[in-house]
């Protein structure tokens, strides 16, 4: 009882690390974004080298096991006298901008040739058409997805405790260690991910309702 009054005790202590767990969740998702829409880009209108190219990257990226990346960064960084929390936002970024862009890629795919004839026929170069038609049309559509890609990168940014940034995990980790009570301490913390996982979804769900539209173009 006494442990389990400790843990409670310390729920404070333990929510300071939410605003550093939202800065890497938002920082990973907004580079992520970045580069993958690019890579996503390169997939779908390059050539056949580039398009080859990004599609070995992006899978070598997405079968190396997170927490291997966050290391690699981690060593690499340390050496040039950067932060962890560098490493952290860095490795989370790399292996997000290869699952967004796929999801940039399937979006992209989904709209129909039309709109890029019909940019075409307006004068549009292809370069133009993909800026000005394309993309805004694309990033609209591929909000669902990229709802469930905020989630993830939300849950992993708990993976950078392992190198020692103060965010929620590492401050749960602390708690867990003084109070002995391992159960408590991380379900509790796993129903503050629960919660801010749901908040998250729920946003991002009244903005791609916000900007949905009756009906798709061809």
């Amino acid at each position: 009882m006494q442990n389990a009054e400790a843990v409670f005790s310390s729920l404070p202590y333990i929510g300071r690390g939410i605003p550093m767990t939202l800065i890497i969740t938002t920082i990973t998702l907004a580079f992520g974004a970045l580069i993958g829409l690019p890579l996503a880009l390169a997939r779908v209108y390059g050539n056949r080298f580039w398009a080859g190219l990004v599609n070995t990257v992006v899978q070598t990226i997405r079968s190396i096991p997170l927490i291997v990346i966050i290391f690699i960064a981690f060593s690499v960084l340390s050496d040039l006298q950067l932060p962890a929390f560098v490493a952290a936002c860095l490795s989370l970024a790399i292996r997000s901008s290869a699952y967004q862009s796929e999801l940039f890629r399937g979006a992209i795919q989904s709209i129909g040739p039309g709109q890029m004839m019909a940019a075409r026929a307006l004068g549009f170069t292809r370069i133009r058409a993909i800026f000005h038609i394309i993309i805004p049309q694309a990033l609209r559509l591929a909000i669902p997805s990229w709802s469930n890609e905020a989630a993830v990168v939300l849950k992993d940014s708990s993976l950078a405790f392992a190198v020692g940034v103060l965010e929620m995990m590492r401050r749960a980790d602390y708690v867990r260690a003084r109070t002995g009570n391992a159960i408590l301490t991380y379900a509790l913390v796993g129903i503050i991910y629960f919660l801010m996982t749901f908040i998250t979804n729920r946003l991002l769900d009244q903005l791609d309702r916000r900007l949905s539209v009756p009906m798709e173009g061809s």
